[in-house]
């Protein structure tokens, strides 16, 4: 009766992991299943409003004290991340795409549309990294760690397009030399006395601040938000 006993409950035991093992697999295919992007109507509409939010936001720009004054901060990738983390990855980049082109349209554009595609570029590599792992992670930590991934990926390559493109644009569209614009840098910080330090000391901070300052905005109403979406 003992023997009989113990194999009952053996079976019991492997019938039970068995039942759980069952229900996460059904689990992570079910959040497989709600994470396939699908492009219908209800996701346009989602991504038009926050695009149009976005494009918005972006009109609303701040002075830094570290940077010159054609360094400004805003707020315009929040709905997009907002959007990425809600959406997925891929609605990130399509809002992101259409925030530049809202700008375009609305204000017109004095870089022939180098500028933007520089923003959307700089936009994607902090919203992207952030969408695809909190989409494998979905928890505040990995929140928090998506978007630090984010803000750094920004901020190497914002650093990167404003040294090697959009400074040595700006540069020759303007008629001014670049020694100009370092100078420009170098009145609200001396310790800016080359291409080397400008990025470092203005542009890098630039895009940590802004990458924070989302982020925290992010993690306080994004669950709100996320309700709204859904």
């Amino acid at each position: 009766m003992e023997l009989l006993s113990k194999a009952t409950n053996t079976v019991k035991d492997n019938a039970e992991k068995e039942a759980k093992h069952q229900g996460r697999r059904e689990g992570m295919a079910k959040v497989k299943k709600e994470d396939k992007f699908k492009l219908n109507a209800k996701t346009i509409a989602q991504i038009g409003m926050l695009s149009a939010i976005s494009a918005i936001l972006m009109l609303f720009e701040i002075p830094l004290w570290f940077a010159p004054s054609f360094y400004q901060i805003d707020l315009s990738e929040l709905p997009i991340l907002i959007g990425g983390f809600a959406l997925g990855p891929v609605a990130g980049v399509i809002i992101e795409l259409v925030k530049n082109l809202l700008k375009m349209a609305i204000g017109g554009t004095s870089t022939g549309g180098v500028g933007e595609f520089a923003n959307f570029l700089i936009g994607c590599s902090f919203v992207l990294p952030s969408a695809i792992y909190y989409r494998r992670h979905r928890s505040k930590k990995g929140a928090a760690i998506s978007m630090a991934l984010g803000t750094i990926s920004m901020a190497i390559l914002g650093g990167f397009l404003n040294a090697y493109v959009l400074l040595p644009f700006y540069s020759k569209a303007y008629g001014l030399p670049l020694e100009a614009l370092i100078e420009m840098g170098t009145a609200v910080n001396s310790s800016i006395t080359n291409l080397t330090t400008f990025v470092m000391l203005a542009v890098v901070p630039f895009n940590l601040l802004k990458g924070f300052i989302v982020s925290v905005i992010t993690a306080l109403i994004y669950k709100k938000i996320r309700e709204i979406l859904h």
